[in-house]
């Protein structure tokens, strides 16, 4: 009985929204909660998952796969496919979350762009902002979370680990596969890449 009235339940939530112009392509694939807030023109792409206590700005874009829950989206972003949003995440207008990237308790700043393979926690992201593939934030160290800051037009080169509690101020720059354990200055480069050793005419033994 329970499953039937969850079911019955889904369906007028489909058409609510149907009704108020949200662009569903596969509306029974798409899974809404009862506080669910959604702006106009959004468009929702098939088996979407949206749990309790999100609210959607005007001009979105979900895309397959994705499960929010306990977020706020501003307007003209675009999220997924294969996103986790968790609670306490704020994506501000303009942004990008792309496929396989995972935010919680963290603001990504207007046109940041979190585009693929990534780990954001406990996180504050200025304006302009580019977050590589596969950069991570370590905000637990076994005992506590901590906190990590990206102010405005920073640049993260994919596979970097940020280590909090961390700053990487004003146009900093992150170079590729860097492991950041102090603040990084405004304007500044940093690499923590190990030396690339070559040896010649190798042979296997």
């Amino acid at each position: 009985m329970k499953q039937k009235n969850s079911k019955a339940n889904q369906n007028k939530l489909r058409k609510k929204f149907l009704i108020k112009g949200v662009k569903m392509i596969a509306p029974e694939t798409v899974f809404f909660s009862e506080d669910t807030i959604i702006g106009k023109n959004v468009v929702i792409e098939p088996y979407v998952v949206i749990s309790k206590n999100v609210k959607i700005g005007n001009n979105v874009n979900i895309l397959s796969f994705s499960h929010m829950e306990g977020v706020k989206i501003d307007n003209d972003v675009n999220i997924g496919p294969y996103a986790r949003i968790r609670p306490g995440a704020i994506i501000k207008s303009g942004s990008q979350i792309g496929n396989f990237v995972e935010v919680k308790k963290s603001t990504i700043g207007k046109n940041s762009k979190v585009n693929h393979l990534s780990y954001i926690g406990d996180t504050n992201i200025g304006k302009n902002v580019n977050i590589g593939a596969g950069t991570i934030t370590c905000n637990y160290d076994g005992i506590k979370k901590n906190k990590t800051k990206i102010k405005d037009n920073v640049f993260i080169g994919s596979n970097s680990s940020l280590v909090a509690p961390v700053t990487i101020n004003e146009s900093g720059i992150v170079g590729a596969g860097s492991v950041i354990t102090k603040n990084v200055l405004k304007k500044s480069l940093v690499l923590t890449r190990p030396k690339q050793i070559e040896i010649k005419n190798y042979k296997r033994k």
